[in-house]
């Protein structure tokens, strides 16, 4: 009984997150060597905030335990930030360390774009983009990505494989965000 007391306390007082991340939709299709994912969630998070978190790839080892290594990278020739990432991800005994490095194309607290270059990266094509929307009390994130990797896949068990992942472990990294955000991790 104390513990549920001190919880609903807590609760008034704003030391807890009212709203928790929500993962509304993932899909994923392969066509051609090609996988396709696309996703929305919802976070009780302000717009201009997340933007400046999800464009900063330093932060991002905060959020995921699939991410091993990231950080910003100098600006490319044409101007445009860089990033370098390291994930490590296991489906069953089907385990794999991948690299990207690439550019960003940021449109202010609105679109995140992250493409990798084939050749500094374990990927033939990356493509990735965020788009922060308002939508009530918070912001709606729709992720595309398109990517064709350099590595093997197992064909039967892969796709269902990345999406479980993408559910599970995208829905805690995005919880962290969140409560990051609303201050509630620092």
């Amino acid at each position: 009984m104390m513990r549920w007391l001190l919880v609903i306390v807590a609760l008034q007082a704003g030391a807890l997150p009212l709203e928790a991340a929500e993962l509304r939709s993932v899909t994923l299709e392969k066509r051609d060597g090609i996988y396709y994912t696309t996703s929305e969630v919802w976070l009780s998070a302000p717009r201009e905030e997340l933007f400046h978190v999800l464009s900063d790839w330093n932060l991002s080892t905060r959020f995921s335990s699939l991410i091993t290594a990231s950080r910003n990278l100098e600006p490319d020739t044409s101007g445009r930030p860089g990033f370098y990432m390291k994930n490590k991800g296991c489906v069953l005994f089907f385990c794999q360390t991948v690299e990207r490095e690439g550019y960003v194309v940021l449109k202010e607290n609105y679109l995140i774009r992250a493409v990798a270059y084939p050749g500094k990266s374990d990927f033939e094509i990356s493509d990735e983009t965020w788009t922060l929307v308002d939508d009530g009390e918070g912001t709606k994130i729709l992720y595309e990505m398109q990517m064709k990797p350099k590595f093997w896949i197992p064909p039967l068990i892969g796709p269902y494989a990345i999406k479980s992942k993408i559910k599970n472990d995208g829905l805690e990294a995005l919880q962290r965000i969140e409560d990051y955000v609303n201050g509630y991790d620092q």
